[in-house]
């Protein structure tokens, strides 16, 4: 049985929004989101037909990297550097458990 509505809403990973929806929210172009996947950035879900849906993480991940491309940092490289920022956040936590 699926799960529940209610806690679907809760979970930050639940790939709930399509490409247009993504980047309405962002204000930014379906092709911007495209080239993150591209840059493996962010790795959206894929509905049975093959259209993307993006999670609120995926969104956040997207956010930042429109602001540092807005900023003048490249593409590649703000993706490296917001992947690199996620792995130490991951670490850290992981630390703080042990």
């Amino acid at each position: 049985m699926g799960r529940h509505p209610d806690d679907m809403f809760g979970d930050e990973n639940t790939p709930a929004y399509t490409i247009g929806q993504a980047a309405e929210m962002l204000d930014t172009t379906q092709d911007f989101l495209r080239r993150l996947d591209e840059a493996k950035l962010i790795n959206p879900h894929r509905s049975s037909g093959g259209h993307r849906r993006y999670s609120r993480y995926q969104l956040r991940l997207s956010a930042r990297a429109r602001e540092m491309v807005d900023q003048g940092t490249a593409l590649e490289a703000a993706c490296r550097i917001i992947i690199l920022e996620d792995q130490l956040e991951e670490a850290l936590r992981q630390n703080e458990k042990q």
